[in-house]
């Protein structure tokens, strides 16, 4: 194990100076709001003046201040992570582990402490090697993502990379596209059938061994005529329809199987309906990685 530059391996793990936070919280229920952030801080054997100081400063960096004599229980679940948050920071890691931190809190909190994770890494300048398996967490939180799969390396790049070029097919399913097939031969390969893409619907990059599509970027539009008129178009039948307020997202049977595409909020097609949906290359995220 190496931390910036220096190799730990054999360095006991209370000696590292990395700091924790875990899933649960783990914040001790006997002791308050100020204790739990300053028991690293004693362990440590911090002077009271200095401990008191820097506890201080924690507690009002993530505003909570005013709750440092609170136990947990009378703390909400936003709180608490607040707690932890601070405990973790206060002792000044130069590496800071978060174990999906924020899957206990309601989608609304969460949006909110993303944002309250952020803000912290910025202004302490630490490193953090955050855990999650939320797409748009990764995203919104790192300067770098690495998707490992069964313990092996995916791909290591800056998020807009991986979102934009991902570098196997598991990388593309966990950025959100779904609509994923082999590229083989000049056509498309499904779960259940295959489809020449004609070569009026575009290039596709040399050496692609699949195609895949975020539902958003699949119109899924009116068949008939419009598909000999279109060689991106592909017909099939409605197979689910979900309203998403601003939007309406179907799931179409298809030659290829079931294909995920998006229409506008006023879209009336019901299951069993015709339609298609359009795959244009320009829209598509090519991979050149191996076969999952």
């Amino acid at each position: 194990i190496v931390l910036g530059g220096q190799e730990i391996t054999q360095v006991p793990a209370h000696k590292r100076d990395i700091g924790l936070v875990f899933q649960s919280y783990a914040l001790f229920p006997h002791l308050s709001a100020f204790d739990n952030v300053a028991f690293g801080l004693r362990l440590r054997r911090v002077a009271e003046p200095e401990l008191r100081r820097r506890v201080d400063e924690a507690l009002a960096s993530v505003g909570l201040a005013e709750y440092a004599p609170r136990l947990p229980a009378q703390l909400s679940g936003g709180q608490q992570q607040r707690v932890a948050l601070a405990r973790a920071m206060v002792i000044r890691p130069r590496l800071l582990l978060l174990d999906e931190p924020l899957s206990n809190l309601d989608a609304a909190l969460r949006l909110e402490m993303r944002a309250e994770v952020r803000r912290l890494q910025r202004a302490a300048g630490v490193t953090m090697l955050y855990v999650t398996h939320d797409q748009d967490e990764a995203l919104a939180l790192s300067d770098r993502i690495v998707v490992m799969k069964g313990g092996r390396i995916e791909q290591d790049a800056p998020p807009d990379q991986v979102f934009d070029h991902p570098a196997t097919p598991f990388v593309a399913a966990f950025m959100g596209c779904e609509n994923l097939f082999e590229w083989r031969d000049g056509a498309l390969v499904g779960r259940e059938g295959r489809w020449l893409l004609p070569a009026a619907a575009g290039p596709v990059a040399a050496g692609s061994t699949h195609l895949a599509w975020r539902p958003g970027a699949v119109p899924v539009v009116e068949a008939g005529g419009g598909a000999a008129l279109d060689a991106r178009r592909l017909d099939g039948n409605v197979l689910a329809r979900s309203y998403l307020g601003d939007a309406v997202q179907y799931l179409v049977g298809t030659v290829l199987g079931p294909v995920k595409g998006v229409a506008a909020a006023d879209a009336r097609w019901q299951e069993g309906d015709t339609v298609a949906v359009e795959l244009d290359p320009a829209r598509a995220a090519a991979i050149a990685g191996p076969v999952a």
